[in-house]
């Protein structure tokens, strides 16, 4: 596992020129990620060619994390697990659930630190004995410095590391003002729109090569030990009798997904066929369910508009009873309108009323409890699950008899409210679901799409 001390400490710069590094090698790299985030695997993905896997304490439990992880690292030479913030931060319920440290002693892996060499020297023994001492159980197996100034300011802090803390320091990476991954408002820049700077990951490994240890990282991922045993509850017998078809948006404008979400509904039954509300001209044909994932429509909102056809292929699926399932970016298609950073009005599908709204800052950020106030696609009233959140736009001009389908509160049990615009065969929400942290609400909608399609095909013969 690549933790740090702090969000902005260069993770993600030091997991990719890792990864990178070992590919040029000839080794096989199984990435993952530690919480909920979608952008990162997307650039693991790119540099190690296998779909990167999100792990998270906090929606699963260590049974199900250990499920996930070894049905992806079994088929890789390495595993590389991106660390999510701090290391000793998840969730604000202080139940240190949701932390990489958690991860990494239910996964009994190895810990490389990262630390930012900005404005530290000598104290930078102290900070790394704090983070050593503050979870023994956690295995912290080594340090890398960031920022680095120059030779010497390194072999400063590696010499206060290594003295007082009695851990290797495996290298570092210099300041370098031309190797940085483009950021907006939910992050970095996905992978997919990064195709222009893909030499970055390139230059990354090629810097990696030259100042950090990689045979002792190596040597540190095979001290991991043996793997704890688990109860397998995920990805059990296939199940063919379901028998549906769902169609999965995804481009520029819809790229939020968990890969294992995906396999888990092909497992489940489902066929997958994958569409583009960006550019094709109508959703695929004779498919029982629409997913449309999270991403970024406000930035592609005049194109969206602009393919009316796609629009109204969604709307008439609607009205022809097709189960239509979106989460955050998704809803925003599924209304009326959009308001883009801007304050420019686009037209979406109209599938459901009101109208998504983006504003200056963050609307919503973190893990929170889902509580069905009513029946819907994916879980029944009175079900409870765990999901997260992380939007900067809100609903607006919502129609009066608007039913929600849930009532979110954060993981601490504060600042309760509304979610999930339920109507028919229509779930949509600022909620993320990791649905292989339960199951239970695959199959429902899956199950849901079986109901909907026999309802049509009587109504055909009618």
């Amino acid at each position: 596992m690549i933790a740090g001390t702090n969000s902005g400490v260069g993770k993600t710069t030091v997991t990719l020129g890792i990864m990178s590094a070992l590919v040029s090698r000839g080794i096989k790299v199984q990435g993952f990620k530690t919480g909920p985030d979608y952008i990162d695997p997307s650039h693991h993905k790119f540099v190690t060619g296998n779909a990167s896997r999100n792990l998270d304490t906090w929606m699963m439990s260590d049974s199900v994390c250990r499920e996930l992880f070894e049905r992806s690292a079994i088929d890789a030479d390495i595993s590389v697990i991106e660390g999510v913030m701090g290391l000793y931060d998840g969730s604000i319920d202080s139940t240190g659930h949701g932390t990489s440290a958690h991860l990494a002693r239910a996964l009994s892996t190895p810990v490389i630190l990262v630390v930012s060499a900005k404005g530290i020297a000598q104290s930078a023994g102290a900070v790394v004995m704090g983070y050593k001492e503050f979870d023994k159980d956690v295995n912290l197996s080594g340090v890398i410095v960031n920022n680095v100034a120059s030779h010497s300011h390194y072999d400063c802090i590696k010499r206060s590391i290594e003295e007082t803390c009695s851990l290797p320091v495996f290298g570092y990476l210099c300041k370098d003002q031309e190797i940085t991954i483009p950021e907006r408002h939910l992050g970095l820049v996905p992978s997919e729109e990064n195709i222009g700077h893909s030499d970055l990951y390139e230059k990354l490994g090629e810097m990696v090569l030259e100042t950090i240890d990689i045979d002792g990282l190596l040597k540190a991922a095979r001290s991991a030990g043996t793997f704890p045993d688990y109860d397998k509850s995920i990805f059990l017998n296939s199940n063919d009798s379901l028998n549906v078809t769902l169609a999965i948006a995804r481009d520029n404008a819809f790229c939020f997904y968990y890969q294992d979400d995906i396999e888990l509904f092909e497992t489940l039954g489902a066929k997958i066929k994958y569409f583009s509300p960006l550019h094709d001209k109508c959703i695929p044909g004779d498919v029982d369910g629409i997913f449309l994932g999270g991403g970024f429509p406000e930035l592609n909102a005049e194109k969206l508009m602009e393919n009316e056809t796609m629009r109204e292929s969604i709307l008439d699926a609607h009205n022809n009873g097709t189960i239509i399932y979106g989460e955050c970016g998704g809803m925003m298609y599924l209304l009326e309108k959009l308001i883009d950073c801007d304050g420019r009005s686009f037209k979406m599908c109209g599938v459901l009323s009101g109208t998504s709204g983006m504003e200056n800052k963050r609307q919503g950020l973190g893990y929170i409890i889902v509580d069905a106030t009513s029946d819907n696609v994916i879980c029944k009233r009175g079900d409870t699950f765990r999901a997260h959140e992380f939007h900067w736009s809100r609903l607006l001009d919502v129609a009066d008899d608007t039913v929600f389908a849930y009532k979110t509160q954060k993981s601490n049990g504060k600042q309760s409210k509304s979610d999930g615009i339920y109507r028919k065969n229509v779930l949509a929400s600022y909620t993320h679901v990791h649905f292989s942290s339960n199951p239970e609400l695959a199959k429902n909608i899956l199950s849901a799409m079986v109901k909907a399609s026999r309802n049509k095909l009587v109504a055909e013969r009618t």
